[in-house]
């Protein structure tokens, strides 16, 4: 039976007595050091003809039976040749080194961040699509992976979701940008090969056609008539998808547009697209036709004096101040045309369609989209062709305003009929 009773070592922690080692027999021994809330137990012991000590728990945690317990359990690992001490240490270095490990572990996540502000951010003239590549695509299915776990199977599982959900140009930037960033891991020693060396873009969306949709006079009529009709389809993504037709720019230089970069009471109005949003990094005096400026009018009343053309409509949850870029596709989904399938951008190439059947001159369109001349006509010919571009966008223009009527028209007619 063992020497030590609970009334005792309760009169012990009452009377704040410490002591270094009291014995309850068969190597089991309560201290209570000073700096020590509660005494704790020990168990010494001899092992390969060394003396050993093993912390075995506070009495705060473990009572006397409880301890004796414990006790007798290591006695007989003893017993069987277990050094429990050395046993325990080793448990706890290898916890700690794990730990340790874990924190100094970089994940994708950690990766893509990194990459971005050091390779793109600045340097790229689009930097919020990668972001949005980023953050919408690689980070919520390998982000929390260390570098080196990733696997080929990862990244395969990343398109193939990506593909599923309807995008494959959007997979296939995907596995651009997964490749540079591996890359660029390889380059700092953080890994040791890319997961993503051996995928091609028959593994992602498949190979990029050149695209040649462009929508025909009555299915402008249509899609006109549509938007009109369509519920929570705004007046500012109206106005947008006209303006994006008409003056045939990208919708990121429409979407970051600020109101300064606007003359229009000038004659004739004009809008100045800086450099930095344009795809060839030159800035681009454009002439706005009549219709432009009445279109451009409504939204600045609509934008409340804000900065921006299509100010964010939620600025306290948004660092951008602008619209994003994925907004007006969004809206457009709510649009029940009928029409075959098209995109934004293919509002371009129906403006640049449209151009060349009112008889523009093949040059005088190509700038109208802001496209560098060919050749040697490219490299000596400096004319911007405003002028010829203002009558171009003029007749563009007073096209479109007669589909936007006809479409009115249309219905009226059919609710006289009647």
């Amino acid at each position: 039976m063992g020497k030590l009773t609970d009334v005792a070592i309760r009169a012990w922690i009452r009377s704040g007595e410490r002591f270094e080692g009291r014995s309850d027999g068969d190597g089991l021994v309560l201290t209570w050091r000073e700096k020590r809330t509660a005494p704790s137990w020990r168990l010494r012991y001899r092992f390969a003809g060394k003396p050993r000590v093993m912390e075995i728990g506070s009495y705060s945690d473990l009572t006397l039976a409880a301890a004796r317990q414990a006790a007798k359990e290591l006695r007989a690992k003893i017993a069987l040749g277990h050094d429990v001490a050395g046993e325990k240490q080793e448990r706890k270095s290898t916890a700690l080194a794990r730990i340790e490990a874990a924190r100094s572990v970089t994940t994708v996540g950690q990766l893509a961040d990194e990459y971005f502000e050091r390779m793109i951010n600045g340097r790229w003239k689009h930097p919020n699509i990668v972001r949005s590549r980023i953050e919408k695509d690689i980070k919520p299915h390998l982000g929390k992976l260390a570098l080196d776990a990733v696997e080929p199977r990862h990244i395969d599982a990343m398109l193939r979701a990506v593909v599923k959900r309807g995008a494959p140009t959007i997979a296939n930037d995907v596995l651009r940008w997964v490749r540079r960033m591996f890359d660029y891991a390889i380059k700092r020693h953080l890994v040791r090969f890319n997961p993503a060396a051996a995928f091609d873009l028959a593994d992602a969306g498949g190979k990029e056609l050149a695209r040649e949709r462009a929508l025909s006079r009555d299915e402008l009529v249509t899609l006109f008539e549509a938007m009109r009709q369509a519920k929570g389809f705004s007046v500012q993504n109206e106005l947008t998808v006209k303006l994006l037709l008409l003056l045939a720019v990208r919708k990121g230089e429409l979407i970051a547009a600020r109101w300064d970069e606007f003359e229009l009471e000038a004659d004739p109005p004009v809008w100045h697209l800086p450099g930095v949003r344009t795809k060839t990094g030159q800035p681009l005096d454009i002439p706005l036709p009549t219709m432009a400026v009445e279109w451009l009018l409504k939204l600045k009343e609509l934008a409340c004096n804000a900065e921006h053309v299509l100010p964010a409509r939620k600025l306290q949850t948004r660092m951008v101040p602008h619209v994003c870029e994925s907004t007006l596709g969004v809206a457009m989904g709510k649009v029940k045309h009928g029409l075959s399938h098209f995109t934004v951008h293919d509002f371009r190439r129906t403006a640049r369609t449209h151009l060349a059947a009112l008889g523009v001159e093949p040059h005088v369109a190509e700038r109208c989209l802001n496209h560098k001349l060919k050749g040697v006509e490219g490299v000596y010919n400096r004319h911007d062709y405003f002028e010829e571009r203002r009558r171009a966008l003029e007749a563009w223009g007073r096209l479109l305003l007669k589909l936007g009527r006809d479409d009115a028209t249309a219905k009226t007619g059919k609710a006289k009929a009647a």
